[in-house]
């Protein structure tokens, strides 16, 4: 007789409730059970409007709800669904308005006997993140008639196969059938075993023939799940009864291959999780199925719970710990009702006692976290034993070739452990990861704590961290010489995947059980690197506490010391500001450097003690410095000499002295190559090509070249974008782009940069910036109409950049603070916010912003009645860009003076300080300053 099975569809879905399956164009949609449930509902009464309550009753029934948890099924359904749908009836409820067709699809019965449909068993929840895996693993079966899923313990590869088994169902019209192999305890009873769960009588003693008569004729899946512990046994099983059965599939679940003639694997890897930088909100967590899951689960366990933003880190720390493996995250989950979620996130570094109490229902190995691994370690040999624990000292992913460094012993030669990795990889208990230019290898940080623990029990930890430790040492060293011989880009891109292992190793070494001598030595090895890769933070406190080690040390190494002193140096300015401490580290550099005659590192600290110099606002000191670096590599042919000229000239420019800057700015702009002129100190990865021109665009613009100084910056900030280096992109960003925005008066571009300087993921790694761009951001505030609120945030901001010692940027945000005070009506503070910046010229050299000074000291002047005054320092202020070269600051301060002059019924006189002035600019004629020095012109000109 045929079947009747009745269906809904609505626009390009299609809704079928006894298989309680939703699709879309023919596709299945993952929903979950309750919106599945209310949208059955309001389907079924779609002829009128159904209340709130009659909902709550259908769908959660017996069950005392909140109505909250109805709308957000409603809004998770219009989401999915789209607009004209589902409508709401103010005050009423809901009604289902879609236009639906309902059908009846008849199913013609099967021309062969009627036969069992199978044993799959019905599971009791929702699927979740796995919709990709199921519709790889549909189209493996069409490819090859054996395939195995494999993955660790706890990823869900049987409730993954069962799922791919039911979506398959309809290819199989003899039935698909499921095999528990968990429970079998011996390869040799495996045949009958399976027969009696399928329910096939054996007429013999030989259970395997009886199972291929029993499929012979049939088209047919079995599942074989959990076939880890009996390999060749399954493995020749299937063999015989694929040969036997030409239309029968197998579906085995394993966490290592079968390795069976005509196997197709599909390898199950973690739940996606959210990455530690991600900024996610409540209701965008469900995006990353990790955390889906354990919402899923927690909701379960206490209906109470609800997820806010500010508990959202919590939920992705622990997902991430949990390495995204479901059956660890569903026993977090459970124990989320008794801790609640900060509590749990804390109590993972105990996961193994903790992560207790699984179903009761579940096999033994499912119940714990500690069992699931208990049983993949029982099943390894001896020697693969030792080499995994071996690997725990690993954090992140490692290559082959240290592996064998640490894992190798006189027990177990190199080649052994590399068979043994092979075969750890095909157990899932190791991950193998393809990068374009290397393999590598890593294991889940849950495995890793695991054999951590095996490896603490046998009395090799220190041994094994010792190994470690100086593998990572000796790599470090040879980093140096490919320094010059791998791109930039390339040795990056190599060296970067090495930072956890260093940090680990530089753990164990400063611990009590490790060795100072080498925490020294590898610490000396690794901070250049750190400092290339922006971790600035961790470069100074790693220098700091192998520096510390040293002057404990009863014999010091002058080299370690002298690489660790440049790079507390080079880091402090960063996180800590161009102070004492800074000066003192590069101080100390030099004189080792000189001791030892290395001319390498003492041009860095001639260097170094520029860049405090410059950042320190002390530009004429800067200059000292900057010319017994020139003197040092005047005679070298290499990339320090041409960046002599960088330094000699962006001090210049905070000297005021904008002609020579320019000179000396162009000639490294015009000849720099990133490749050919990299700093021959090992560990300086700053594009000078980049950085130069953020440099040059400043000095464009104050010699009136606005349009280039424009086109100029935007393309470094593009490039330093696409170069991938935070410190570049900082540093083009805050002495270039930022600075000339906010000179343009373009608003929305100072906006855009803020947002990239202040990003949350990069900034924090840079106090002075961070400080620096909260100063930008008032002053971008106060040009934006929000004068009141701004002032105070630059008062409490210039505070703090005073406090860091960060004061390149002083003048120019003083003159800044001076115009908003004087536009505000405070003259009182003005003027003393003026004297500040005036004294700073005076005695510390930095004069690029000291006509923009005199200007304002001339516009406060005349705010105040004193005209003679004012207009003796506008036309100081004049005379002083044109002494700089500097045509821009003549600029403003001759259309102010001009204005006074008008105001006073001089008109001539006005014209006759702007228009020469005017006339000499070539472009940026749409720019707000030369706008208003038009339009006075204009109007000076009709009188």
């Amino acid at each position: 007789m045929a079947q009747s099975v009745q269906s809904y569809g609505f626009g390009p879905f299609r809704l079928v409730p006894a298989r309680r399956v939703l699709s879309q164009g023919g596709k299945e949609i993952d929903i979950r059970s309750r919106p599945f449930d209310l949208l059955l509902a309001l389907i079924e009464r779609r002829d009128r409007v159904v209340s709130k309550d009659e909902l709550l009753e259908l769908v959660w029934p017996g069950r005392i709800v909140e109505e909250g948890n109805l709308s957000v099924h409603i809004t998770s359904l219009r989401k999915r669904l789209g607009d004209g749908v589902i409508a709401t009836v103010p005050g009423r409820g809901y009604r289902f308005v879609a236009a639906v067709e309902e059908t009846s699809e008849t199913q013609a019965p099967s021309a062969r006997p009627s036969a069992p449909s199978g044993n799959l068993p019905r599971p009791l929840s929702r699927l979740i993140g796995r919709q990709d895996d199921l519709g790889a693993i549909s189209d493996r079966l069409q490819e090859y008639r054996l395939v195995t899923i494999v993955g660790a313990g706890g990823m869900g590869k049987t409730r993954v196969a069962i799922a791919t088994a039911e979506r398959s169902r309809d290819r199989y019209p003899d039935g698909v059938w499921f095999a528990d192999l968990a429970p079998i305890g011996t390869a040799d009873i495996v045949p009958m075993a399976i027969s009696s769960m399928l329910g096939v009588e054996v007429s013999s003693n030989d259970a395997l023939h009886s199972l291929s008569l029993s499929f012979a004729e049939k088209r047919a899946l079995l599942v074989l799940d959990g076939c880890e512990h009996l390999l060749e046994s399954v493995a020749a099983l299937a063999e015989t009864l694929l040969r036997a059965c030409p239309a029968l599939a197998i579906l085995a679940t394993s966490r290592e291959p079968l390795r069976s003639e005509g196997e197709g694997l599909h390898r199950l890897g973690p739940l996606l999780a959210a990455p530690p930088d991600a900024d996610v909100k409540a209701e965008e967590v469900r995006r990353y199925p990790a955390a889906e899951l354990f919402i899923e689960r927690a909701t379960a366990a206490d209906a109470a719970f609800a997820l806010t933003d500010n508990h959202v880190a919590a939920l992705m720390a622990i997902c991430r710990r949990l390495d995204g493996i479901p059956l660890a995250i569903e026993l977090a989950a459970a124990r989320l009702a008794a801790l609640g979620i900060e509590h749990l996130a804390a109590r993972l570094d105990d996961r193994f006692s903790f992560l207790t109490d699984g179903r009761r229902t579940a096999l033994p190995r499912h119940q714990t976290l500690r069992a699931t691994l208990d049983w993949s370690y029982q099943t390894l040999s001896e020697s693969e034993i030792v080499v995994l624990r071996r690997l725990a000292n690993f954090a992140g992913s490692f290559t082959l070739e240290a592996a064998e460094a640490v894992a190798t012993g006189e027990e177990i030669p190199a080649a052994t452990v590399t068979a043994c990795i092979s075969n750890l990889v095909a157990k899932s208990l190791i991950i193998l990861e393809q990068f374009d230019d290397a393999l590598r290898y890593r294991l889940l940080d849950t495995t890793r704590e695991y054999v951590r623990q095996k490896l603490r029990d046998c009395g090799e930890s220190n041994l094994i961290s010792r190994r470690h430790a100086e593998f990572y040492r000796g790599l470090l060293e040879g980093a140096r010489s490919e320094w010059f011989r791998r791109s930039t880009a390339e040795w990056v891109s190599i060296y970067r995947r090495e930072v956890d292992n260093i940090r680990a190793g530089l753990d164990w070494a400063f611990s009590a059980d490790g060795d100072p001598v080498l925490a020294v030595s590898l610490s000396s090895a690794a901070v250049t690197l750190l400092y290339d890769l922006g971790l600035l933070e961790t470069c100074h406190d790693i220098a700091e506490r192998a520096l510390a080690a040293i002057a404990r040390a009863p014999i010091r190494n002058p080299r370690e010391e002298m690489q660790l002193q440049a790079a507390l140096g080079a880091a402090l300015v960063y996180v800590r500001g161009p102070g004492d401490a800074t000066h003192d580290a590069w101080a100390r550099t030099l004189e080792i450097a000189v001791d030892i005659d290395d001319t390498d590192y003492q041009a860095r600290a001639l260097w170094g003690l520029w860049n405090a110099g410059i950042y320190g606002g002390t530009p004429h000191v800067a200059m000292e410095f900057a010319q017994r670096y020139r003197e040092l590599v005047a005679e070298r042919d290499d990339a320090a000499a041409l960046l002599s000229y960088r330094l000699i000239g962006i001090t210049q420019h905070y000297l005021g002295k904008q002609e020579a800057a320019y000179d000396n700015l162009i000639y490294v702009v015009e000849r720099y190559a990133r490749d050919l002129h990299r700093w021959p100190t090992f560990g300086f990865r700053v594009d000078h090509g980049i950085v130069g021109r953020a440099n040059l665009a400043r000095v464009l613009w104050l010699r009136g070249q606005c349009n280039q100084a424009w086109h100029m910056i935007e393309s470094a900030v593009a490039d330093a974008q696409a170069y991938g280096h935070v410190m570049t992109l900082q540093y083009t960003l805050t002495e270039g782009a930022i600075p000339l925005a906010l000179l343009a008066r373009d608003l929305t571009a100072t906006q855009r940069y803020l947002s990239l300087l202040l990003d949350p993921r990069t900034s924090r790694r840079f106090y002075i910036w961070e400080v620096c761009g909260r100063c930008f951001e008032a002053a971008w505030l106060m040009h934006s109409e929000e004068t009141a609120s701004a002032l105070p945030r630059l008062r409490n901001a210039l505070g703090k950049l005073r406090d860091c010692g960060f004061l390149a940027p002083l003048t120019f945000l003083l003159a800044a603070f001076a115009e908003a005070l004087i536009d505000s009506g405070d003259r009182a503070e003005a003027a003393t916010v003026l004297e500040e910046g005036l004294q700073r010229c005076e005695l510390h050299g930095d004069r690029w912003f000291w006509p923009e000074l005199l200007r304002l000291k001339g516009q406060l002047l005349r705010s105040e009645g004193s005209i003679e005054a004012a207009e003796e320092y506008l036309r100081q202020a004049i005379a002083g860009g044109r002494q700089q070269g500097a045509l821009f600051w003549e600029l403003r301060a001759a259309t102010q003076l001009a204005d006074l002059r008008c105001q006073s019924g001089r008109a001539a006189q006005a014209i006759e300080v702007l228009r020469p002035i005017f006339q000499q600019f070539t472009d940026g004629f749409e720019t707000p300053d030369l706008e208003a020095a038009r339009t006075m012109l204009a109007q000076e000109d009709r009188i």
